[in-house]
């Protein structure tokens, strides 16, 4: 049966986007210089979702940002080389964009980040809009970037489905009233997201054509 959801909101990193690399090596590449030998690999796994300004404010709130900009200059400076993509998402999202689906981003990036990882994905065309950190008061899970999102896309939260990789994506789209997806492929675990209870959990991108009747 054909779903009634018209609307897909997608996280960026650890969604569509392999960053994961990129995020665990830029946080011990900056914690080692703040905080020497403190910080394993492990340790910076739950800084992954959550906006810079809160992981590094826990910290040390007199250095915050000291300690993103030497952030986002090491996270620039190697983007391209550590940034992959997922297998399945190309294909997935060239497929609902010809099916006529309303497509957005939705994430705790600084836009022109973001739009740099898309950029290098070759995923840019098919997305018309994005929120992210620049755009809003409250980040995920509040539902304040999900409803800028629908407002800019014509769309009800009744009729969309947010997809993403952290607990932040699943609660903020419970928040707004819509459907919600988890990935399997989430760094954290697919056990950590299914605790959230998403309404649906995919092992592939490729799944989202079959849970909205598309294949």
């Amino acid at each position: 049966m054909k779903s009634k959801i018209n609307t897909i909101l997608f996280d960026l990193d650890g969604t569509l986007i392999d960053t994961n690399e990129l995020i665990i090596s830029t946080y011990l590449h900056t914690l080692e210089k703040y905080f020497p030998g403190k910080y394993s690999r492990e340790d910076v796994l739950p800084f992954l979702g959550p906006t810079l300004h809160e992981v590094f404010g826990k910290m040390d709130p007199n250095r915050v940002e000291e300690m993103i900009t030497d952030y986002r200059t090491y996270n620039i400076a190697n983007h391209d080389a550590l940034v992959k993509e997922f297998v399945g998402v190309m294909e997935t999202i060239e497929t609902l964009k010809e099916k006529g689906y309303k497509l957005a981003i939705v994430t705790t990036k600084r836009e022109d980040v973001a739009f740099k990882g898309l950029r290098l994905m070759k995923l840019d065309p098919f997305f018309d809009v994005m929120i992210a950190y620049d755009h809003v008061k409250k980040v995920k899970p509040d539902p304040e970037p999900i409803f800028l999102a629908l407002e800019k896309l014509g769309s009800k939260p009744e009729e969309t489905l947010m997809v993403g990789d952290n607990f932040h994506d699943v609660l903020a789209g419970k928040n707004a009233g819509t459907k919600t997806a988890g990935v399997a492929w989430s760094i954290k675990g697919r056990e950590y997201l299914a605790k959230y209870e998403p309404d649906f959990m995919l092992e592939n991108m490729t799944d989202l054509l079959s849970i909205l009747g598309e294949e």
